[in-house]
């Protein structure tokens, strides 16, 4: 399950990072594209000038290569920044031809001066494409209304053996005064500038992340140039971190004569304070917000019963829309607006919240987070690099209860309650897995403070499945299953069910389960328990046949006692090492208690033996007993940490075979004879 929740300044981000990762956007738009006219023209210099570069030998994975990019970065005042881009790659296999469609975001504030493509064949004369070949597109998100805007350029001919290439230039009236270099891509990066040009007076400061610190080479009138080369692509692994966890790039800040600015952020504490500042008055409450507070909390008699109604409403009750105008995609619209409305995206239904809560004297504050764990950590340079909204709560002196868990012991403010009105699925007391574990900034009248998010304890995101099974002499197996979930377990299957309204759709995660574990199978019964009481543990109670599960061997029969759910998995059993840490969602502890009656004039003729498997970072244990006519089969499996490094890949490895073996090992009944 990923549920995500995406600001602006993020998604725009994410344009920056090169062709290949903007198939985040493209989606179905790519087969829209139609393929530009060419017109005769020679390519420029500085793309044949790599056109007879002697490359290393690739392997068949890498589609091509980033023989040369160049960004250069005029400042030239507070209000006008000026960016020119160029990029060269050789196009080895059918899915580098992705390199061939250029995409340019813009919007009121950053508008297109240039744009130019072109083609070097293996063989034949150049191909040049202008901006009047280009088309302009929407975003295919989900904003109801966003100004933000495509300019997408087809090259021909962006066929293997080709190289290919572009030319733009954007000039922008900045929100911030912060540029960040993207200079690693999935696939390899041969030569990658960066020139930073910047008016009499202005001063910079750059950081690196996921790359050494690299000294720049100063030149005339306040020239600052970067060079990388040789930089490895990044390929995807199964449960690696994010890419702004992994990829090289450098943030660099713009300075003004005279000092800080407002919006340029060399600490946490100052992008807290720009974001104070868009907020500033829109938390203040109307008439109207004043009297659904009122009606709400009318009956309750504690500060958290309080704060549970208004947190359940704001999720429930305004609906997520985006509209992101100009400084919209960043500035939350004021609470009374967001109410009257009922809609608004996470900045907005943050604010609401926030309102609400200040109507029965309880503290709050914005926190700006980045919903996939990380890609901001405790050694990230301050940049904003976020894209979702959440609260942290102010918790009353006095106010504990078991179902607050996801809290932080400030120095200062004291215990804060994490709390995302966004997430209509997942309880207020509670967060999701991808928040926990994460960093987030705190924003506060003082500015913005890097804080971490609990990890919540293990207990709290479980299944617990029990089931009473009868096998008969056929091997046919039947039996009643209940299933427990908590947390994102429980949230999961709410979010497959939100909008299934028939009821013999509602079964259909049942069958998933049974048949993922079981060759055939009929559900004879079947329900669900708390859909829509998130406060409550969601269920299932069901019960099953299923034939020939036992199988015949000369006159025994095997009977798997591990008869539903699977926890091995095989992502880890790859022939490349493994270059980056495995990523879990959240900390889990499942359960399964399978109890089998075997038929009658049979025994257990061997069973196998218990497993205990047992790390830091996770733990599995079964056993398989046996009393009377009864095979009890019990396991546990536990995540205790969400991120294990790469030197302990190979641990995991042996976790997960482990457990693979105990769950195909089977219980030995002989007939006895008479």
């Amino acid at each position: 399950m990923h549920r995500s929740y995406c600001c602006r300044g993020q998604r725009l981000r994410l344009i920056n990072r090169g062709a290949a990762l903007l198939l985040v956007w493209v989606g179905t738009l790519l087969l829209c594209v139609p393929l530009a006219l060419a017109g005769g023209g020679d390519a420029p210099a500085w793309m044949h000038a790599q056109a007879n570069v002697k490359l290393p030998e690739y392997d068949e994975k890498t589609d091509a290569v980033l023989l040369y990019s160049e960004t250069n970065v005029t400042v030239l005042a507070t209000d006008k920044i000026r960016t020119t881009e160029r990029r060269v790659y050789k196009i080895l296999r059918p899915n580098g031809r992705e390199h061939g469609t250029v995409w340019v975001w813009l919007n009121p504030e950053r508008k297109l001066r240039s744009l130019h493509g072109w083609c070097i064949p293996a063989q034949g004369k150049d191909y040049e494409v202008k901006d009047k070949d280009a088309v302009e597109r929407s975003p295919n998100g989900f904003e109801l209304a966003s100004d933000v805007k495509f300019k997408v350029l087809t090259i021909p001919a962006s066929d293997p053996g080709n190289i290919v290439g572009y030319e733009y230039e954007v000039e922008e009236r900045p929100f911030w005064l912060q540029d960040e270099w993207e200079f690693q891509e999935p696939d390899p990066v041969r030569e990658s500038h960066y020139s930073l040009q910047l008016a009499p007076g202005w001063e910079f400061k750059a950081a690196w992340l996921n790359h050494a610190q690299i000294q720049p080479v100063e030149g005339a009138n306040n020239l600052w140039q970067w060079t990388v080369s040789d930089v490895k692509g990044i390929r995807h692994e199964a449960h690696m971190p994010p890419w702004q966890g992994v990829a090289g790039q450098m943030v660099i800040t713009f300075f003004p004569p005279g000092g800080k600015t407002v919006n340029g952020f060399a600490e946490w504490r100052d992008l807290g304070n720009w974001q104070n500042q868009l907020v500033a008055g829109r938390v203040d409450a109307s008439p109207e917000v004043k009297q659904q507070v009122a009606t709400l909390t009318a009956g309750k008699n504690t500060q958290l019963e309080k704060m549970q109604v208004i947190a359940r409403f704001v999720q429930d009750d305004i609906r997520y829309v985006a509209i992101e105008l100009g400084i919209g995609g960043f500035q939350p619209h004021a609470a009374p607006e967001v109410f009257s409305h009922r809609y608004g995206d996470c900045k907005d239904k943050a604010t609401l919240t926030r309102s609400m809560l200040q109507e029965i004297g309880v503290d709050s504050y914005h926190v700006v987070i980045n919903a996939e764990r990380g890609a901001i950590t405790r050694d990230t340079p301050p940049h904003n690099g976020f894209n979702h909204v959440i609260v942290a709560v102010k918790l009353p002196e006095g106010l504990n209860d078991p179902s607050l868990v996801a809290i932080l012991q400030h120095p200062k403010l004291g215990r804060l309650l994490y709390f995302d009105p966004t997430d209509e699925i997942t309880p207020f007391g509670e967060i999701r897995g991808e928040l926990q574990d994460n960093y987030g900034l705190l924003v506060t009248p003082d500015g913005g403070e890097l804080l971490p998010l609990p990890i919540q304890p293990s207990r709290m995101n479980s299944i617990e499945r029990t089931a009473k099974l009868v096998i008969d002499p056929s091997g046919k197996l039947k039996g009643d299953v209940k299933e427990v979930r908590l947390g994102d377990r429980a949230a999961q299957e709410r979010w497959t069910l939100r909008s299934v309204n028939k009821e013999s759709d509602k079964i259909k995660p049942i069958e998933n389960l049974l048949a993922g574990s079981l060759t055939n199978f009929r559900i004879t019964h079947a329900t669900i328990s708390n859909l829509a009481q998130i406060d409550q543990p969601f269920g299932f109670d069901y019960s099953f046949e299923s034939d020939n599960y036992a199988k015949n061997a000369g006159g025994l029969l095997l009977v798997r006692p591990r008869v539903l759910g699977s926890k091995a998995a095989s992502f880890l059993e790859t022939k490349e090492p493994r270059l980056f840490p495995i990523e879990f969602e959240g900390a889990v502890r499942d359960t399964d208690t399978f109890e089998i009656s075997i038929p009658a004039g049979y025994v257990v003729d061997d069973a196998p033996p218990p497993v205990d498997a047992d790390f830091s970072f996770a733990s599995y244990h079964s056993k398989t007993e046996v009393t009377g006519s009864t095979i009890r089969y019990t396991r546990s499996f536990e995540v205790k940490e969400l991120s294990v490094p790469v030197s302990r890949a190979e641990e995991l490895k042996r976790f997960y075979r482990t457990i693979n073996g105990d769950e195909r090992n089977t219980v030995v009944l002989k007939a006895v004879a008479h």
